[in-house]
């Protein structure tokens, strides 16, 4: 009976410090500022400033899933015409057309960079771009990025900004705040779109 205990105990423990961990690695960075306007559980109305970020093409073909993520933690890391270490940053944008395919990725550049000038890109398909400050409806959910998650979370949003009746304009956009060895139930993603 005791030595079950002590198991259960010890199980316990190993998912709390798990669940910490995940929870610092994701605080440990800078993430974008927005201003919560209303929230409805995992449902929220957010202003975002403009966000000066670094994007590149989405290339979702058969064995280049994450190009665009490698061609962006280039940059940061220094392939820029500064040669300047620039901070990760959360969530990883991921601008997609009306059925929620990723048409580009963007990282948001820290603050301090930002404000001290973005060195200009030296790979291709590397852009520095201004995105507007807006308000948007957004849907969290976990799991791992897939397809069928996607869509299932953006069914999900446009079902609620019809019974608030709410008027969107434009695609969705995905976000994803942690690293790909994050147990999916632990994950925060969201969706997002654009009010008119």
């Amino acid at each position: 009976m005791k030595k079950r205990m002590f198991i259960g105990i010890g199980i316990a423990v190993f998912i709390t410090v798990f669940w910490l961990g995940i929870q610092t690695s994701r605080a440990g960075y800078e993430t974008a500022e927005y201003e919560v306007v209303e929230t409805d559980g995992k449902f929220q109305i957010r202003k975002y400033p403009q966000l000066t970020t670094v994007s590149t093409p989405s290339n979702t073909t058969k064995g280049q899933r994450n190009s665009g993520f490698g061609r962006l933690f280039k940059f940061i890391s220094g392939e820029n015409e500064a040669d300047q270490k620039i901070a990760m940053t959360t969530p990883v944008f991921m601008p997609s057309d009306a059925e929620g395919e990723a048409k580009s990725m963007q990282f948001v550049v820290p603050k301090d960079v930002a404000a001290s000038g973005v060195p200009t890109p030296k790979g291709k398909d590397v852009k520095v771009v201004k995105v507007p400050g807006a308000t948007f409806v957004v849907l969290k959910f976990s799991g791992t990025n897939t397809k069928a998650k996607n869509q299932k979370a953006l069914g999900k949003l446009r079902a609620l900004v019809k019974e608030k009746k709410l008027k969107t304009v434009g695609n969705p956009t995905f976000a994803y705040f942690d690293p790909p060895w994050t147990p999916g139930p632990l994950r925060r993603n969201e969706v997002m779109l654009k009010l008119k």
